[in-house]
C-alpha cells in the first residue's frame, strides 16, 4: 500500500531522538495533505509541504476553534491544552486577538529583549556554575535548560522567586497528550487557575513592575484592556508556552551542536555564528513536537486536495522546515544560513508572541557556554539520547554532557 493510502498513527513514531522520520521527505514528495490518526483515535489531515503549511497557518478559516463538535479530539478522553476550553477564552481572531497581541507583545519587542540580554546571561552563568560544582557528567536541560526561561519569564510576569518550581508539573501536564487522564489534567489546571488568582489579587493590592500588574493597571474592556479572566488567562499562557518550548529547545540545540563536533568548532573560532546557528538549530529541529492544529470552518482546497469544512489539520512546521523547495540543501546543518525564513514560530497572525524573547534566551546560552565550557561534550552518543513522548512541545528527556 502507497503511503498516500494509507491512514498514519500521529505523532509518527520515531526513535531517534535529533533525526526526522523517513515518511516526512515521502509525504512532502507524493502525500502533501495526509489522512492520520490522532492518539484520541480520530481523524485529520497532516500537512508537510512548506507552501502549504505557511498559508494554512495564514488564513483565517483555518481557526484555533478545536472545540468545534465536529473537530477532532487530540488526546483519548479530550484533555491536554489545546482541547482546553480555558484556551477558547482569549480572543482567536480579527481585531480582538489583535488588540490582546498589542497589549502583551509591548514585553517582547527585540529592543526589551536587548536590555534583558544582561540579567539572563547572569543567570545563565550562576546555573552554570552551580552545574560544574556539583560535578560532570551532568543533565543540560535540568542544569540549565529548564530552569532558565522559568527565571526569565516570572520574572518577566512578576511571579515571586520561590514559586518558580511550581510551574514545571502544571505545564507537563497542560501540555501533554498521553501521559495523563482527564482528572490530573483537570485537577492540575484548577491548581494552576487558584495560584494565578491569587497572584493577580496581591497585584490588584500591591502592583509591581511586570506585565501582569500592567495588564491590570490598563483597566478593563470598557476602558481598553482586558477583563479578570483574560488577564488570569493570559498569565496561565505565558507561564506554560513562555518556558516549556525554550527550556527543550536548549537541550535539543546544544545536542545538535555537540553530536557533530565541528559545530561546535566553527562556535567556538567564530562567535559570530551564534545567531545564524540559533536560527538553525531552529529549522532543523526534528523533535519540535506536535506541530499546530487547526480547525476548518469552511471548505478549501489544499495542494489541489479539497478539504470540507470541519476538518482537523495539523501543520507540521518541522517537516515543512526541511522541504527542498524552500531551503537549499535542506537536511544540512549551515551554520551561516541566512536569510532563514524557518517556520518554528509559526505565521501569520498567530506567529509566536515570545519569538524574541525565545531567540535571545538561545542565543545567551550558547554564549555564555562557549565562553565558561568550551570543552563540553555529549556524556552519551547521540544513538542514546530518548525523546519525551506525549508533549505537544518535542523535547529530550536528559542531555547528559561534560566538561
Amino acid at each position: 500500500m502507497s503511503i498516500d493510502e494509507q491512514v498514519l498513527p500521529y505523532p509518527i513514531p520515531n526513535d531517534a531522538a535529533l533525526r526526522p522520520p523517513a515518511e516526512w521527505a515521502e509525504l512532502r514528495g507524493t502525500c502533501p495533505v495526509a489522512h492520520v490518526e490522532l492518539p484520541s483515535g480520530d481523524r485529520a489531515r497532516l500537512l508537510t509541504r512548506y507552501e502549504d503549511v505557511r498559508q494554512v497557518l495564514a488564513d483565517p478559516r483555518f481557526t484555533r476553534q478545536l472545540n468545534a463538535p465536529d473537530a477532532a479530539r487530540l488526546s483519548a478522553d479530550g484533555g491536554g491544552v489545546f482541547n482546553s476550553e480555558m484556551a477558547m477564552i482569549l480572543p482567536d481572531s480579527g481585531e480582538e486577538h489583535q488588540h490582546w497581541r498589542r497589549l502583551v507583545s509591548k514585553w517582547f519587542t527585540a529592543k526589551r529583549m536587548n536590555a534583558m540580554r544582561p540579567a539572563m546571561a547572569r543567570i545563565a552563568e550562576d546555573l552554570i556554575d552551580e552545574m560544574v560544582e556539583r560535578g560532570a557528567p551532568g543533565d543540560l536541560k535540568a542544569s540549565l535548560g529548564f530552569p532558565l526561561p522559568v527565571y526569565v519569564i516570572c520574572d518577566m510576569l512578576g511571579v515571586p522567586a520561590e514559586d518558580r518550581d511550581r510551574f514545571s508539573y502544571w505545564s507537563d501536564t497542560l501540555l501533554n497528550l498521553t501521559r495523563y487522564g482527564k482528572d490530573e489534567t483537570e485537577a492540575a489546571q484548577a491548581e494552576f487557575f487558584q495560584y494565578m488568582t491569587d497572584l493577580l489579587a496581591g497585584k490588584r493590592a500591591e502592583p509591581g513592575d511586570d506585565l501582569l500588574s500592567e495588564l491590570i493597571a490598563a483597566g478593563g474592556p470598557e476602558n481598553g484592556g482586558l477583563d479578570d479572566l483574560q488577564i488570569l488567562v493570559t498569565g496561565m499562557a505565558l507561564l506554560v508556552a513562555g518556558h516549556e518550548t525554550t527550556a527543550n529547545m536548549i537541550g535539543k540545540m546544544v545536542s545538535m551542536l555537540l553530536a557533530d563536533r565541528s559545530r561546535w568548532e566553527a562556535l567556538l573560532a567564530d562567535r559570530s555564528l551564534i545567531r545564524t546557528t540559533v536560527e538553525e538549530s531552529l529549522r532543523l529541529d526534528a523533535n519540535s513536537g506536535f506541530g499546530l492544529p487547526r480547525y476548518l470552518k469552511e471548505g478549501t482546497e489544499v495542494s489541489g486536495v479539497e478539504l470540507p469544512k470541519g476538518t482537523t489539520v495539523i501543520c507540521s512546521m518541522a517537516a515543512a522546515n526541511r522541504d527542498e523547495s524552500a531551503f537549499e540543501a535542506a537536511e544540512e546543518f549551515d551554520l551561516t544560513r541566512s536569510p532563514n525564513p524557518h517556520l518554528a514560530f509559526g505565521a501569520g497572525a498567530h506567529s509566536c508572541l515570545g519569538q524574541a524573547l525565545a531567540r535571545t534566551e538561545l542565543q545567551v546560552v550558547l554564549e555564555v557556554l562557549l565562553r565558561k565550557l568550551p570543552t563540553l561534550e555529549l556524556a552519551a552518543p547521540e544513538a542514546e539520547l530518548e525523546r519525551v513522548e506525549g508533549l505537544a512541545v518535542g523535547g529530550l528527556r536528559t542531555v547528559p554532557i561534560r566538561w
